[in-house]
């Protein structure tokens, strides 16, 4: 019957899905740290995951936040802090999102 192979089939695409999403709740955020150290030109933030640095950012004098990557010669210019480290995290690919 029609009517109950669509059903069927739709009861198993919502089992799926909710396996997929348990699945992501599954993601453990990484532990991000931040130290600083003094620059010449001011502090100088290090984001951390363990012991592996992720990258830096500093406030320049324009007054905007510029984060540097590990493993990249770009520095991006960001509106806030929380922006730049954000930045980092994600081009680091540890950006978790939270599902609930």
């Amino acid at each position: 019957m029609i009517v109950q192979d669509e059903f069927d089939n739709q009861a198993s695409a919502q089992a799926e899905f909710k396996e997929y999403v348990d699945h992501l709740a599954d993601a453990v955020a990484p532990e991000i740290e931040i130290d600083s150290v003094p620059d010449d030109w001011g502090e100088l933030y290090r984001v951390w995951n363990g012991s592996q640095l992720l990258g830096t950012f500093y406030h320049n004098l324009e007054g905007k936040w510029i984060a540097q990557p590990c493993n990249s010669d770009k520095r991006h210019s960001c509106n806030t802090s929380d922006s730049a480290l954000l930045l980092i995290i994600a081009v680091n690919g540890l950006l978790v999102a939270d599902v609930a």
